[in-house]
């Protein structure tokens, strides 16, 4: 299995340091409610205008962050570091959660955006563990509780889940926010699990009708993923209704890597991200199911998407976040 090295890690800090502060071209998620609306995205978004657009931004920040707590030594972690501390400052996170009030925000990065959001704070509370370092966490701490808040409002009136490979997702959110909301929201983590069940505890023989054009994510196996972490011992029992026949490798498009006909088209080069996400995802499964030939899935994967996490801006600006989940999944699992 292909390990998290330190020369993995410093490339992927490399890369990302490049385009968390660049900022153009972007991608703005906005409903324009009047001409006062219009403004530069630095204005609008005073710590995530880099990236394209403001999710990368966010798992851009989630990427670095994980990768200083994990590589001290790395010449790079001083890198991000120093940059850190003047972008993660209450000033200019005060005015990521000011932005939510705005009119017409309600639908704003929901609900990919509000899961990395959730995912960046936890991961910066974990380098106060470090001590010393909880200025970033208590800065990104009133961003993150308003998200958490829109997840208590959104979640109850979802009457059905978003099943998606993009953003959309419901599971993959959930598998963020989850994550969060174990370690401080007692409330929002019995919700995550009370309709993880309601929606997809009854899930049987699923067909896997993927990947899409501009899939991403597989619909599929983070539903998997997301019922692992609600279920818990209880997991390999509903696994073995949900995808019945994995030991004989079916449903074959579960098993073989997207195509990517051209990585200069930001939907297209989706697909490189599908591989990974999925690479991800078989790692974590194998662990949950006991099922250890699933990791040879999941570096198949990993081998098709990990040589174009650079190349074009089009997968540059983001392809090293879900190589980083994929790698750490592998190296966990080794």
């Amino acid at each position: 299995m292909t390990l998290l090295t330190p020369d993995l890690a410093a490339r992927f800090a490399g890369l990302t340091l490049g385009h968390v502060g660049r900022p153009w071209p972007y991608k703005l998620d906005q409903v324009l409610t009047g001409p006062e609306d219009v403004a530069l995205p630095s204005v609008l978004h005073p710590a995530f205008h880099g990236s394209f657009d403001w999710h990368s931004c966010v798992h851009g920040w989630w990427q670095l962050m994980r990768i200083a707590r994990l590589f001290h030594d790395l010449p790079e972690t001083a890198a991000i570091l120093s940059r850190a501390d003047v972008t993660l400052t209450a000033e200019k996170l005060g005015g990521e959660r000011a932005y939510l009030d705005r009119p017409g925000t309600s639908g704003f990065e929901r609900p990919y955006g509000w899961g990395w959001a959730l995912a960046l704070h936890h991961e910066l509370e974990r380098h106060g563990e470090r001590g010393g370092e909880r200025r970033w966490a208590e800065a990104m701490r009133p961003l993150a509780e308003a998200f958490a808040a829109w997840f208590m409002a959104y979640l109850p009136k979802l009457t059905y889940p978003v099943r998606t490979g993009t953003h959309g997702s419901t599971a993959f959110a959930l598998v963020l926010a989850l994550e969060w909301a174990d370690a401080r929201d007692p409330a929002l983590a019995a919700l995550i699990r009370a309709r993880a069940i309601d929606w997809f505890a009854g899930d049987r023989g699923a067909q896997a009708w993927e990947p899409g054009g501009d899939d991403f994510l597989s619909a599929t196996l983070v539903e998997a993923v997301l019922m692992a972490r609600v279920l818990g011992d209880g997991f390999g029992p509903w696994f073995a209704g949900f995808l019945p026949d994995v030991d004989a490798g079916a449903p074959a498009t579960l098993f073989r890597p997207a195509t990517v006909s051209d990585r200069t088209d930001g939907k297209i080069a989706h697909l490189d991200g599908l591989n990974l996400s999925r690479a991800w995802c078989w790692s974590v499964l194998a662990d949950a199911a006991g099922m250890p030939a699933l990791r040879d899935v999941a570096q198949v994967h990993l081998d098709a998407a990990l040589p174009h996490v650079a190349g074009d801006y089009m997968g540059e600006h983001w392809l090293a976040t879900f190589a980083l989940l994929a790698l750490e999944a592998d190296t966990a699992a080794s």
